[in-house]
Formats: structure tokens, C-alpha cells, sequence
């Protein structure tokens, strides 16, 4: 039996200048679902009650299935998301089956803009979002404590305003 070989040298450092987002967006991702699914599960129980459909009992019944497996899986999709700043450009991942990769060039960018809905603010997070003249390479990193996400928007906007300047 032949011996194993040893293990190539993998760094491990691969990950370490990834930054996640805040773990209190895993609670905004969840009332958001909460809500959302609850306003639904509303109007069809209505139809149900009020209106004799039969159909809508099952279809709330599903929606509620569909949004407690969701919600289990809010923890681990929120730890999926990260973001890499680089010498010319800013890259942007997130999913778990589907996962998206996007590097938005900082000479492109041409807004920064930072959203705070009402859970995020109470958390103190807020959502920082980069528009460029290409719809598709629109990205917004969520989650991020407001702080950061304020200093980050100072420092894409100067480094998009350096950039642009070779133009």
C-alpha cells in the first residue's frame, strides 16, 4: 500500500481579507421574512375565511413551510456574505447554492449611497450600495455597521475620484 503523500501547502490566509457583514443582519434578514411571509399568510387565511377559498388554506400553509425553512437558513447566507477592497477595484460575494461574484471597478463607480431601513437603524447598520453606468454590476452590500459603512463610502468615493482623474 503506497504511502499518503503529505498535504499541499494551502494557504490559510485565503480568506482573511474578506470582510463580513455585521451578524446583526442576520435579525433584519429575519423580521424582513417575518413580515413578509405574515402579511401574505394574511390575505390568504382572508380569502380562505371570508371568501369559501379552499386553495388559499394550502397556499398559506406552503408559504409558512417556505418561510420557516427560509429563516433557518438566514444565518447561514448571512455569513455567506463578504466583500474584498483591491487595489482597483472593490469585489462583492454572497449566496450559498447560487453564488455571486462581482468586482465593481472603483474608475466606474459613479454613486455610493448608503441605506438605513427602519430594523437596520435600530441595529445600527446600514446598506451601501454601488452604482456604475452598467445596471448588471450594481451591488449592495448590506448589513454593515453604520460607521463603517460611512468611512467605506468616504474611502470608494475617493479612491472612484483618483481613478476617473486618468480619464
Amino acid at each position: 500500500m503506497p504511502e499518503l503523500s503529505e498535504p499541499h501547502d494551502v494557504p490559510t490566509h485565503v480568506d482573511a481579507d474578506w470582510r463580513r457583514v455585521s451578524p446583526k443582519y442576520v435579525v433584519v434578514e429575519v423580521v424582513g421574512s417575518i413580515i413578509g411571509s405574515g402579511v401574505v399568510i394574511a390575505a390568504l387565511l382572508i380569502a380562505h375565511f371570508l371568501g369559501a377559498q379552499q386553495w388559499a388554506l394550502w397556499v398559506a400553509i406552503a408559504v409558512a413551510v417556505i418561510a420557516i425553512v427560509t429563516i433557518a437558513l438566514e444565518p447561514r447566507r448571512v455569513r455567506s456574505i463578504a466583500y474584498r477592497l483591491r487595489d482597483d477595484d472593490l469585489v462583492f460575494r454572497r449566496g450559498i447554492m447560487f453564488q455571486r461574484q462581482v468586482a465593481v471597478p472603483y474608475g466606474r463607480m459613479q454613486l455610493v449611497d448608503i441605506t438605513r431601513g427602519p430594523v437596520a437603524r435600530a441595529l445600527g447598520l446600514a446598506d451601501l450600495k454601488f452604482v456604475t453606468a452598467a445596471a448588471a454590476t450594481a451591488v449592495t452590500v448590506p448589513g454593515l455597521p453604520a460607521e463603517e459603512a460611512d468611512r467605506l463610502r468616504d474611502e470608494l468615493v475617493a479612491l472612484a475620484e483618483t481613478r476617473r482623474a486618468g480619464l
